[in-house]
């Protein structure tokens, strides 16, 4: 007899929005609609029902011993790095028996890029030709940690990328600088005709609440700049379909680092050529090959 598939954990923030607690809820329906024959459950870490526990034993009454879970979060800061794997630790001494492996926030992926491209296009219209005027401000949670913060930057470079924007910036709703009107001023000042502030959650709450009416104050002082909201990325199917590619890599333990984006692996908009060409180890001009500064600066061979 075959050993079953692991069941999926999916691991969430948690918001005192009701919609959006809702909202969380009903994506992991629809992921356990999606994959009738997979266990799916679902919790927060903190501020709304289920918690994570809840989740965990709703799957242990369900005959699981062993799950993956996989954190519903853009990036990876304080929730995602230290608080879930305290509870998943704290669940396997309340289960014992219980094994599960833990896989990785999603991160600017193509497919989220793709959905906040559109998020995009919908805000302005469906008006791709006049991409050259117009500067993105994206808007992320905010963290105290700043690689966290980082993560906000990378994708909106990502975002910037091929994509024929006039700029893409990037401001954060709390805990971080710039806030929301600081980044709209920056925007500003680089001389931008038309603004689009996109923000960076998965779906409505608070957070991004506070962002679209920030962004309304900001506009009704400036009536001399175009500024237009975008929607939040919303269940979407590139969101069920990451959610189950994280599954399967922690279920698989192959937890890459930034592949998702690697110019070599996939796609990327202007960068379409690069895919699949063989790597070399680069010549380094301090690698003379007899490392008298005691480190090695060799090439760097993709391990693709």
């Amino acid at each position: 007899m075959t050993t079953p598939a692991p069941a999926l954990l999916i691991a969430g923030h948690g918001t005192r929005d009701d919609a959006g607690a809702e909202a969380f809820r009903a994506f992991v329906r629809q992921l356990g609609e999606r994959h009738p024959h997979l266990p799916v459950a679902g919790g927060f870490i903190e501020l709304s029902p289920p918690p994570l526990g809840e989740a965990v034993t709703e799957l242990v009454r369900r005959g699981v011993r062993r799950f993956a879970a996989v954190p519903l979060m853009l990036v990876s800061a304080g929730h995602a790095k230290g608080d879930i794997p305290a509870a998943l630790s704290r669940e396997k001494e309340r289960h014992p028996g219980v094994s599960y492996t833990y896989g990785r926030p999603l991160g600017p992926h193509p497919k989220i890029l793709s959905v906040l491209e559109r998020r995009l296009d919908e805000a302005l219209g469906g008006a791709h030709e006049d991409r050259a005027d117009v500067t993105v401000l994206l808007v992320g949670r905010g963290s105290t940690d700043p690689d966290a913060n980082a993560e906000v930057h990378k994708a909106a470079r990502l975002l910037w990328e091929g994509r024929g924007y006039a700029g893409v910036e990037t401001a954060f709703v709390s805990l971080a600088a710039p806030d929301v009107p600081s980044g709209l001023d920056r925007c500003a000042r680089l001389g931008a005709r038309r603004i689009v502030v996109l923000p960076y959650f998965l779906f409505t709450g608070i957070l991004p609440d506070r962002v679209r009416r920030q962004t309304e104050d900001w506009a009704a002082a400036h009536p001399e700049t175009e500024v237009r909201s975008a929607d939040v990325i919303g269940p979407e199917p590139e969101l069920l379909d990451l959610v189950m590619e994280r599954y399967e890599e922690a279920v698989k333990g192959d937890l890459r680092m930034n592949c998702d984006s690697c110019v070599y692996r996939i796609a990327l908009p202007g960068f379409e050529d690069k895919v699949g060409m063989p790597q070399q180890p680069h010549f380094h001009p301090d690698d003379d090959g007899h490392h008298h500064h005691g480190h090695h600066h060799g090439g760097h061979a993709h391990a693709h």
